[in-house]
């Protein structure tokens, strides 16, 4: 056995957010995810951890009770790049994740998705963290903020029970030398901290369209795209514990 927090990863992909958490010292107790080949990578490297499927049909009366909930639930429905459909996109799955939260009452959760969920979802899925009993925090934090040489923008939301904030720790964004929102502090990329420790591949992968940073032996576009920068993951994971 460990002491490690645990965590309940949803919407996992090829397990980006996982390997962050994991790296920043917590312990993954489930997965979900249903294309075949980010669960084959999940079943590679988390051999012992289960991948309950899909969200929409999971029994979360039957999940053991995690410390945080994780995952970057679609973003078809909020981004720019498609026809923002919001709720009315059939691949609008926030509701199910909201339903984990409910039953499963973790004392955090950490959700993931495209800076279009800023001007379209984001206002309803604060209510239902709200209406949960969930405070939360959010920031636009970019792969670039931990070291990374491509920007890939993504906004995370960090949700918690009553007396189970961040303290006044905020996520760096990638922007140097600018204030951002809701009391977020300034960062310098060249400053110290983790993205000093975590290095990444300069060269370009042999997978056209694919950015910079990304190895060569990782050959699937869609996994890649769908993926979550773990360093990210391990900033925001290692903050909370610290927090905590």
């Amino acid at each position: 056995m460990t002491d490690k927090p645990t965590f309940l990863s949803l919407f996992s992909g090829i397990g980006g957010l996982d390997l962050g958490l994991e790296r920043a010292g917590w312990r993954c107790i489930g997965q979900s995810e249903i294309h075949p080949y980010a669960s084959r990578v999940l079943a590679k490297h988390w051999p012992h951890v289960p991948n309950h499927g899909d969200v929409t049909t999971i029994d979360w009366t039957t999940i053991e009770q995690p410390d945080l909930i994780c995952g970057g639930y679609p973003c078809q429905p909020f981004s720019y790049a498609g026809n923002r459909n919001g709720t009315d996109d059939p691949r609008h799955l926030w509701p199910h994740f909201a339903n984990a939260i409910r039953v499963l009452q973790p004392r955090y959760a950490l959700l993931e998705n495209v800076p279009g969920h800023l001007s379209l979802g984001l206002d309803a899925v604060l209510a239902d963290l709200a209406a949960l009993g969930f405070d939360a925090e959010w920031s636009t934090v970019s792969a670039c903020s931990v070291g990374a040489p491509h920007l890939r923008r993504r906004v995370f939301v960090l949700a918690h029970t009553n007396g189970a904030g961040w303290g006044g720790i905020t996520v760096p964004d990638s922007r140097p030398h600018q204030t951002l929102t809701k009391g977020q502090h300034r960062y310098n990329p060249d400053g110290q901290g983790l993205a000093r420790e975590r290095t990444w591949n300069q060269g370009r992968p042999s997978s056209l369209g694919m950015a910079h940073g990304l190895p060569g032996w990782v050959d699937r576009r869609r996994a890649c795209g769908n993926a979550v920068v773990p360093q990210v993951a391990e900033t925001i994971g290692r903050m909370i514990l610290a927090a905590a």
